[in-house]
């Protein structure tokens, strides 16, 4: 198996030399964020977070993508929060990249590293902090929890990537698959965050169009996506976010293997406005 890489160096700022020109895109149907743009510059600053800065990938917009915010958090040793949440109906999943922290989910402690994944219920207390000596990097995905009358809330999760394996597509030879740390059978659930790997030379060879939202960050490689009419080159520290029904398909070149973080809404009824 490839040794497991997640990309997390972002930060800077480009030199006056460097050229106007770049691949970050803003359409009706998608948008891209090249890791060349998250300089220090962009970063915001969060109540009750100290130590703390954070790159904003996402967040809900009227007549883009409405379910989900992301956030991309660099958290300094000894820096945190006690009050990490301030919308009690914001569920969430926590994805490490880089470092050490420990998460404090009602009332119990836990240790994460990189590829540790955290699913938070709505409404759970919880705390974080950055206990190391260096800095932890890790991705934040916010959602409004939808409830469903009759069904029980979903349970939180603790887990790592090293604790489930790739889950081939049907029909790919093991060249695309999913690594899934929620049940996709169990409707409590109405996100779900996985890491979609692709081999060098698969894949995806249709244009899904869909219903669900995407946010989908690059953790390592690089590929070729298509976004609606537009094929779009990517690599890893980039961030692609997706409108509902948003044609997308994807080659992966090579040399390496092609792997990123997926968002996606699921398991609910259309809203009728």
């Amino acid at each position: 198996m490839d040794k497991t890489e997640y990309f997390s160096k972002l930060g800077g700022l480009p030199p006056q030399t460097q050229l106007l020109s770049g691949r970050a895109v803003f359409t009706t149907a998608y948008a891209v964020i090249p890791r060349g743009v998250m300089s220090d510059i962009v970063t915001s600053l969060l109540p009750h977070w100290t130590g703390t800065r954070a790159w904003v990938l996402s967040r809900p917009l009227s007549g883009f993508s409405e379910t989900f915010s992301q956030y991309v958090m660099e958290v300094q040793p000894g820096g945190g929060s006690d009050r990490p949440e301030p919308d009690k109906r914001a569920e969430a999943v926590l994805f490490v990249v880089e470092g050490g922290m420990t998460v404090e989910l009602e009332g119990v402690s836990h240790t994460l590293r990189a590829g540790s994944f955290v699913y938070i219920p709505a409404g759970s207390a919880w705390r974080l902090k950055n206990d190391g000596s260096a800095a932890v990097i890790f991705h934040w995905v916010r959602k409004a929890f939808q409830e469903v009358d009759g069904l029980e809330p979903p349970p939180a999760i603790v887990t790592h990537e090293d604790d489930h394996p790739i889950r081939a597509m049907p029909d790919t030879d093991g060249r695309w698959g999913t690594t899934r740390f929620i049940d996709p059978a169990d409707v409590r659930y109405d996100m779900h965050v996985n890491i979609v790997t692709l081999e060098p030379g698969a894949v995806i060879p249709f244009m899904e169009t869909h219903v669900m939202e995407h946010g989908l960050y690059v953790l390592e490689g690089k590929a070729v996506y298509r976004l609606n009419q537009d094929w779009v080159e990517v690599e890893a520290g980039d961030f692609m976010w997706l409108r509902a029904f948003c044609p997308q398909a994807c080659y992966a070149g090579g040399p390496g293997r092609f792997r990123y973080l997926l968002y996606k809404d699921v398991n609910r009824h259309v809203k009728l406005w």
